[in-house]
């Protein structure tokens, strides 16, 4: 993983962590059709968690939360948010393109709000790869992704689009493709034109 996030984290530059915050409301609303009203009973793992806020809300609303992510920092700061906000997560360093074994399987629920458009082109099967070993049949991915295109002189990530994401996610299908709500967003996030993703496993 780029150390470039590592220092982003140091110098407080997290433009992803603010633009996933922003869109709070809408991701609630996708949280609430998985749940389709009733309590969940399964695994829920936080992909690139940062600080920490979807893990927690994840863990308020009954999901068995593991969050992995690979800067100390960042997971410093999300274990202290956790242990305020009276919840359960387990916080997990590691390389999410080498995680599986940290951080076990079996999850029905993969959340990823700004981490595989970070990866670099390299990096993305075996990404997918660590996916495959720690799901099954029948989960779901729900991704916060930038579109691609050139970025500003600040740590933004590279980007990802719906194509990019069906070419490498195999044994995965796109099943939802939403426009996030950037209304409150910054414009410079405004710009990147972010997008809900929902993915199911297949095989």
């Amino acid at each position: 993983m780029s150390t470039g996030y590592a220092l982003a984290y140091r110098l407080g530059l997290t433009p992803w962590e603010k633009a996933g915050r922003d869109a709070a409301e809408q991701f609630n609303a996708l949280l609430d059709r998985e749940q389709q009203g009733e309590p969940p009973l399964d695994r829920a793992l936080d992909i690139g968690c940062g600080t920490g806020d979807h893990a927690i809300n994840l863990a308020r609303r009954g999901w068995d939360v593991t969050a992995v992510d690979f800067v100390p920092r960042a997971l410093e700061a999300a274990q202290v948010k956790a242990d305020d906000a009276g919840v359960q997560v387990r916080f997990v360093q590691a390389d999410v393109t080498a995680m599986a074994d940290q951080v076990g399987g079996g999850f029905g629920l993969l959340l990823d709000v700004g981490c595989f458009h970070g990866l670099k082109p390299r990096q993305r099967p075996a990404y997918v790869q660590q996916l495959a070993a720690i799901t099954r049949p029948g989960s779901t991915m729900l991704m916060l992704a930038f579109q691609p295109g050139r970025r500003p002189p600040a740590p933004l990530p590279r980007g990802a689009s719906r194509q990019e994401l069906e070419a490498t996610f195999a044994g995965w299908s796109v099943i939802a493709d939403d426009a996030a709500d950037t209304s409150c967003m910054s414009a410079p996030i405004k710009k990147t034109a972010p997008h809900f993703f929902r993915l199911r496993r297949d095989t």
